[in-house]
């Protein structure tokens, strides 16, 4: 458990010294407008608050031989960006204690590191080296791809995959899984959250950009 708190303190100081409220203030008023418009990043937040609780809770409001676990992290990473994705994580993490009886506080924080933190953390670092690639013209493809199908859905797979590893070897085990079996699982589970971050990505970015904090018009749709 000091793990787990020395991680998430870590995080969040982090996160708080670059002022992530400046995510939420009110956008620029257009010619025609008098008055700003609230950030489009208050729905996904708001959304997240009320959503994600419940799935990384479910695993303890039944009882299952296998009780599966989805994250979400990275999706959340996508829309709100990171210094704001990780107190939203770990409020999500307390709430999560709140609705399950079943969850206690130690175990809502190691939820809150291995199932948030961490897999944000990591699809940080690899949305980073991915943007290294397309700005040194490493990637001459369609651009867009990189971003729905390199960060959203492949990177999704191998950021919670990696987490889920990392996780294990720090002693958080599968419940009702061999220990030769978990990594299997954790890959299979993996996959899962990947295919809804991809999807609900590709979504965003025909409909709704202005969720995604890490959505760039002039990174992934540079005029020709």
């Amino acid at each position: 458990m000091f793990l787990e708190a020395a991680i998430a303190l870590l995080a969040l100081l982090t996160a708080i010294f670059m002022h992530p409220w400046r995510l939420l203030g009110n956008q620029r008023p257009l010619v025609h407008e008098a008055h700003g418009r609230p950030s489009a990043l208050w729905t996904p937040l708001l959304a997240t608050l009320v959503i994600l609780p419940w799935a990384w809770a479910l695993p303890t409001l039944h009882h299952m031989p296998l009780q599966l676990q989805w994250s979400g992290a990275c999706l959340v990473l996508l829309t709100l960006g990171w210094p704001l994705a990780i107190p939203v994580l770990l409020a999500v993490g307390v709430i999560a204690a709140l609705v399950s009886p079943g969850l206690s506080w130690g175990d809502a924080l190691g939820l809150a590191v291995w199932q948030g933190v961490v897999p944000a953390t990591l699809a940080l670092l690899l949305g980073w080296l991915m943007r290294r690639l397309i700005t040194t013209r490493a990637f001459t493809g369609a651009r867009i791809f990189v971003y729905v199908l390199g960060r959203g859905f492949l990177g999704t797979a191998a950021c919670i995959f990696l987490a889920g590893t990392l996780s294990q070897w720090a002693g958080h085990v599968l419940p009702g899984v061999g220990e030769h079996l978990s990594l299997v699982a954790r890959w299979l589970m993996a996959w899962g959250d990947a295919v809804v971050t991809g999807m609900l990505c590709a979504v965003f970015v025909a409909f709704k950009p202005g969720w995604l904090a890490t959505w760039s018009d002039q990174l992934y749709l540079p005029k020709p």
